[in-house]
């Protein structure tokens, strides 16, 4: 597939646009190196993230279309998790395992020099060992959470595990520098109740740069994992390229939303989005709305409709009655897909409440208080409870209090960072570097 004397990389994310996306813009900085890069994933995936890849890169970046087998209570049309109420992901993890005598048929005709994979093919690794290739794990998980987690013992249940969950709420002892970056009871109940067989095996359980997070990376490499950690950046979308690959409704849509949001006052507006996979409960949905009525701050909230599993049968999850009509001067409620990475450019946007999902070292930063950049809302440390006072009190001193000043400095320094091209850049570089001095194409030129 690759012409003689390139080299040849296959990406395999996990079925979540919160992944498809990443791996595609690593794909296309490697294409923009001269790197060709075979992206497999299922037929309507690569429909989604086709129109993302420019023109002048699609000769190298390969699209591989392979269909997951039929799976009993997995719709045909679900293939990746955006298309599937949450409880039901697992039926999709489970397709997912499906993939492995398809990929196994695909690697010997495909010829590449590395695998990059996601969490979810653990079925891979050997596959890659069969064929002797060389295989690395694209991680979107913060390394300061990767190194608060530990050893992959720990996680196996092998010894030194962690024998109570008071253990998850203090910093571990092989954490040597200053940190306090610990979970909450709260927290710790949620990954427990995660933890439990389902259809595919596979329980949930280092898009990052040295800027951010260098003393975490260094102890993944030293002492945790002792393999090579190589930072890839944080793998910014860039803005203009957004706004070019759309198609003609995705341009509707952004005009209709950048139309509203040129109407606002600069910084003032608050930015709402939970993620894909973020299942809030109806009162913390009441609970958040109510804290936005309260602030009286111009919102744009992207709001997805989400089912739950009832005692008996599926209860949907909405917005309070009335909460458009009272807010609709000054907010937005946008259901369906929206440009984030747009909305968030916008000079009207001063604001970002989110999940604080552990897939982005962007929420990541949002999830630790001590990068002084965001603020928590807080919540009862045991139920994770919070309240619409809370909300609105914790907005209202982000967006307009003098006394957090230095959390919008601090932010815009972030953002320096994140725009830095030549930075990341200089990741993709050392990245490349490390695949050709660790593959076999290099041994065949000797």
């Amino acid at each position: 597939m690759a012409v003689e004397g390139e080299l040849h990389v296959v990406m395999l994310p996990w079925l979540a646009m919160g992944h498809l996306i990443p791996f595609l813009e690593l794909s296309k900085r490697l294409a923009r190196k001269g790197i060709v890069v075979s992206f497999v994933s299922t037929p309507r995936n690569i429909d989604r993230v086709q129109s993302r890849i420019p023109e002048s890169l699609s000769p190298l970046i390969h699209l591989i279309r392979l269909p997951l087998p039929p799976l009993h209570n997995l719709p045909h049309s679900a293939e990746a998790t955006i298309d599937l109420p949450v409880e039901k992901v697992h039926y999709l993890k489970a397709a997912f395992d499906g993939l492995e005598v398809p990929f196994d048929d695909f690697l010997p005709s495909a010829s590449p020099d590395w695998i990059i994979c996601d969490f979810a093919p653990y079925w891979l690794p050997p596959l890659a060992l069969k064929y002797g290739l060389p295989c690395a794990y694209l991680s979107f998980f913060s390394a300061t959470s990767m190194a608060f987690f530990g050893p992959a013992a720990r996680m196996l249940g092998l010894p030194n595990k962690w024998v109570t969950s008071t253990d998850f709420t203090s910093v571990p002892k092989w954490i040597p520098y200053p940190s306090d970056v610990v979970l909450r009871k709260h927290e710790i109940q949620r990954i427990l109740q995660s933890i439990q067989e389902n259809a595919s095996k596979v329980i949930d359980g280092y898009r990052s740069c040295n800027k951010l997070e260098s003393n975490a990376l260094r102890l993944l490499e030293t002492d945790i994992y002792e393999k090579p950690i190589i930072p890839v950046g944080l793998l910014p979308p860039y803005v203009e390229e957004m706004e070019k690959s759309m198609d003609e409704e995705a341009k509707a849509k952004w005009a209709d939303i950048s139309e509203w949001l040129d109407r606002q006052k600069r910084v003032s507006v608050v930015y709402l989005a939970l993620g894909t996979e973020a299942c809030l409960t109806q009162e913390e949905i009441n609970e958040l709305a109510h804290g936005l009525e309260l602030s009286e701050l111009p919102f744009f909230w992207v709001f997805r409709k989400l089912s739950v599993l009832g005692d008996q049968d599926a209860i949907n999850i909405e917005l309070p009655s009335g909460f458009k009509e009272r807010t609709g001067d000054r907010g937005v409620v946008w259901e369906g897909w929206a440009p984030q990475v747009n909305i968030l450019a916008h000079p009207s946007v001063g604001g970002f409440l989110t999940h604080c999902g552990w897939n982005s070292i962007i929420e990541a930063l949002g999830m630790m208080e001590s990068s002084n950049v965001g603020l928590e809302i807080p919540r009862d440390e045991h139920e994770g409870s919070f309240t619409s006072n809370s909300v609105a009190k914790s907005l209202k001193m982000v967006m307009v209090e003098e006394e957090v000043e230095h959390l919008r400095s601090n932010a815009r320094e972030i953002k320096q960072i994140f725009g830095d091209r030549n930075l990341h850049d200089g990741y993709i570089d050392n990245l490349i570097q490390y695949l050709k001095n660790h593959t076999k194409l290099k041994e065949n030129q000797h």
